[in-house]
């Protein structure tokens, strides 16, 4: 196969990737904060951010049955589409019911990171685009590219204060910087039409199957990820923001800054983890560096300003998302070329479902019990994951750490 094709695919899905991550960086920092000040309380933030997630878990299950079918690229242009529409109808509407509707039909995402059904796409297309040797390195950059856009959207978050600075009203600012969201993902539709043929599958199959030693072990990674993102939807970057906004009284401009930095942090760590990853291995490093990130969120609630809770959680925001692309490669690595589309289209809306499940929960813990209790949960929750999933997979190893796919797959989980 030429490798021109697929080099130009990957550049594509790479800039992709951070239109979406630049329009979700913003819009997880601003939506928790809109929706306060057009009325909605703790509570309702966390119904739409639950029902912008629910959706993405919808648009998950759709492209993981059907997106080889339909087509990758097809899908990759209408998923774009939609979220524009559904960021457009979010700027201008009111009433819960409407706002919570276009966040569904939208799949608004208020993690504040871009882990949809598009990515879903893009990890079956890449690891074709380099020999397995580079594919961790691959997936590092797509994150490192992903958490740029993060960071530029969360500094971006601040265009309702420059909007405010021109006089424009504070209502009319808020929905014009959502709009700007609505608009980054019309250029991503824009911007797939250049892709390929070569990123389709090569045979899409009238169903998703999956092997039996490979569904073995997708079956346990998946239940082993439900929990870790269990606990991360009581951690979306809407609801964190609404966390600082509250209990220290901080802006959109003070919020945008502080996740600009901790998604600058983020995405020097892929790097750092692909680098760790050859040295001591993909599980270890999920394991080893996701352990001290969540101790360090524990501490936050307790920090007496804004300042020592922004150093803390920047301090946790440097480590926090080294299992991500060391998560995904390993993933891709244990099994078959031709399982990708279903094995992370099963993982991620495991994971998409429960984080749409959390949120609602948090915002009620929120107005109920006290604004910390969110994190404390979620913190223990992700800590618990990483000792089962170490215990699980530990000596399941991908091709390139001296054991073949096969050999792997056969083995399972000890």
């Amino acid at each position: 196969m030429d490798a021109t094709p697929l080099t130009r695919d990957r550049k594509i899905l790479y800039a992709g990737a951070f239109l979406r991550a630049l329009a979700t960086g913003m819009i997880g920092v601003l939506i928790g904060i809109h929706l306060a000040r057009s009325g909605f309380d703790a509570a309702a933030i966390g119904a739409v951010v639950t029902a912008g997630l629910s959706g993405a878990a919808a648009a998950a299950l759709l492209v993981t049955l059907a997106g080889d079918r339909v087509g990758r690229r097809k899908s990759l242009t209408f998923l774009s589409l939609l979220g524009a529409a559904g960021g457009a109808a979010v700027a201008f509407a009111s009433q819960p019911v409407l706002v919570g509707a276009a966040a569904f039909f939208g799949m608004l995402n208020g993690m504040g990171r871009d882990r949809g059904a598009s990515m879903i796409l893009d990890q079956a297309i890449l690891p074709a685009t380099a020999p397995p040797e580079r594919r961790t390195a691959v997936f590092a950059w797509y994150n490192v590219v992903q958490d740029a856009g993060h960071a530029i959207g969360a500094l971006a978050a601040g265009l309702p204060a420059l909007f405010r600075a021109a006089s424009f009203s504070e209502a009319v600012s808020l929905r014009a910087a959502v709009g700007a969201y609505a608009l980054l993902l019309a250029v991503t539709a824009l911007l797939y039409i250049f892709l390929t043929p070569e990123v389709e599958a090569a045979a899409p199959a009238a169903r998703v199957h999956i092997s039996p030693a490979s569904r073995r072990i997708v079956v346990r990674v998946s239940a082993l990820f439900a929990l870790d993102s269990l606990g991360g939807g009581f951690l979306t970057s809407a609801l964190l923001s609404y966390f600082f906004y509250s209990r220290f009284g901080v802006g959109e401009e003070g919020i945008g800054l502080l996740f600009f930095g901790a998604r600058c942090l983020n995405a020097v760590s892929h790097l750092g983890a692909a680098w760790l990853a050859k040295r001591i291995g993909l599980v270890n490093t999920m394991v080893f560096t996701h352990i001290p990130s969540s101790l360090l969120l524990l501490t936050v609630p307790f920090a007496p300003n804004f300042h020592t809770a922004a150093v803390l959680f920047l301090l946790r925001e440097g480590l926090v998302e080294m299992d991500v692309p060391t998560r995904q490669s390993y993933v891709m690595a244990v099994v078959r070329p031709e399982e990708r589309t279903a094995a992370s289209g099963i993982t991620h809306l495991v994971r998409l479902t429960m984080w749409a499940v959390a949120p609602a929960f948090a915002g009620l813990l929120m107005r109920g019990t006290s604004m910390g209790a969110p994190l404390m949960i979620g913190a223990g929750m992700k800590i618990a994951y990483d000792v089962l999933l170490y215990r699980a997979f530990r000596n399941v190893r991908p091709p390139e750490e001296g054991a073949g796919a096969a050999q792997a797959a056969k083995a399972g989980p000890r």
